[in-house]
């Protein structure tokens, strides 16, 4: 497949430093935003600009124009909040009429989705062991999924919690007291790998998979949270026996090291790189 122009539906915390990588790697990157302030930022940076928001029909700039890529990268944070369980299946559903509609033959998507659709099993968890919405513990998303792999070319990814630079889990109960989940095991990947995994299958496609993006290694958020302590200065949280264990999953990201042959850059999340001053994005 001969790439050439790249569309990132959600150019954040993960999808900005994505396009940057790309624009470096010599593609052409469209990139949306639903902040209109981020617009002069991504025009200095070389991206070509869109406003665009999905509530859950698209509203904005020029979709069909958009949509005329050779990749298209879908990186709408799947919350339910507010709007209901079902507003991000509706969004992704829209984002597929619009396809749909704009007549848009695009050869590869990659959706980004959540390692939140797993139930606490208290083992290592694959990939297949959920596929249907009534076997996950978030039911909408896989929804959502199902819509993106029923289009036949697309990869779903399914991300654990993402951090690296500004995003520092010691920070979030720097001084909390009593802790009761120190045990659980942590399912996190860097930012850095994120970016690296999407660049991969670029490259490399994998249409109809999905994929756990995950780091290899899994300590507990104890050590986890007094390593980040340590490091930065917060105030160490306390921890303390829980009445019964806490539930838990490991998130296996096997498939999709064997399949692409991914390398981590950080493979254990107690090495993880931060920057507590990173600049947010302008």
């Amino acid at each position: 497949m001969s790439v050439k122009t790249i569309s990132i539906l959600g150019c954040g915390w993960l999808g900005f430093p994505l396009a940057e990588k790309l624009l470096d790697d010599g593609y052409l990157v469209k990139g949306s935003t639903t902040s209109p302030e981020k617009l002069p930022g991504f025009w200095k940076r070389g991206l070509k600009p869109y406003q665009l928001r999905f509530s859950p029909e698209p509203e904005g700039d020029d979709l069909a124009d958009f949509l005329d890529t050779d990749v298209l990268i879908i990186d709408i944070p799947p919350k339910a909040g507010k709007e209901g369980d079902h507003f991000h299946p509706r969004q992704i559903q829209a984002v597929a009429d619009g396809l749909q509609k704009t007549g848009a033959k695009i050869p590869y998507i990659v959706y980004v989705s959540s390692t939140s659709i797993y139930p606490d099993l208290n083992r290592e968890i694959i990939e297949d062991e959920v596929v249907t919405p009534d076997q996950s513990a978030s039911p909408a998303f896989v929804e959502a999924e199902q819509i993106i792999l029923a289009l036949g070319n697309s990869t779903v990814l399914r991300f654990g919690g993402l951090l690296g630079y500004n995003r520092i889990p010691g920070r979030y109960v720097a001084g909390k007291q009593g802790l009761t989940t120190g045990a659980v095991p942590v399912n996190y990947i860097h930012r850095d790998d994120g970016v690296g995994v999407i660049r991969a299958l670029i490259e490399k496609p994998q249409p109809g998979q999905t994929f756990n993006v995950v780091s290899p290694e899994h300590p507990t958020r104890e050590a986890v949270y007094r390593q980040n302590c340590a490091d930065f200065g917060y105030e160490t949280p306390t921890f303390a026996e829980p009445s019964e264990p806490a539930p838990f999953k490991i998130i296996s990201p096997a498939k999709l090291m064997g399949t692409i042959a991914y390398s981590f850059q950080y493979e254990n999340p107690l090495s993880f790189y931060y920057q507590p001053d990173f600049p947010p994005i302008s």
